[in-house]
C-alpha cells in the first residue's frame, strides 16, 4: 500500500487548519505555530501504519502584496516515494506545508 497524497493532503489540511483557524497573523505566535502543524501531522501520519519516514516542513508568512514563493527538490525513487504540498491561508498569513515521505525498503 503507497503513499496516498489525498489523504496526506487532508490530514495535514486539519491540522493546520486547527492550529490556525480563526487566528491572524502574530509573529509571537509563529514557532508554536509551526511546530504544533508539524508534530500533529507527523503523528497523524505514522498513526497510518504505513512503511514509510516521513518530513514535514511547515512555513508561515504574513500575508503581503510581496507574495510567497518556495520551492524543493528530491533524489528519490518515484516508484515509491512521494512528496504532498498543502497550501492554507486566509486574510493575514499564508502557510505551506510540505510531506515528503520516503519507502522503507525491508
Amino acid at each position: 500500500v503507497g503513499f496516498n497524497a489525498d489523504e496526506a493532503h487532508n490530514i495535514v489540511k486539519e491540522c493546520v487548519d486547527g492550529v490556525l483557524g480563526g487566528e491572524d497573523y502574530n509573529q509571537n505566535n509563529i514557532n508554536q505555530w509551526t511546530a504544533s502543524i508539524v508534530e500533529q501531522s507527523l503523528t497523524h501520519l505514522v498513526k497510518l501504519g504505513k512503511a514509510y519516514k516521513y518530513i514535514v516542513t511547515c512555513a508561515v508568512v504574513q500575508r503581503s502584496a510581496y507574495g510567497f514563493h518556495t520551492a524543493s527538490s528530491c533524489f528519490w525513487d518515484t516508484t515509491s516515494d512521494a512528496t504532498c504540498t498543502v497550501r492554507w491561508e486566509n486574510r493575514t498569513m499564508n502557510c505551506i506545508v510540505n510531506v515528503f515521505a520516503i519507502a522503507i525498503v525491508l
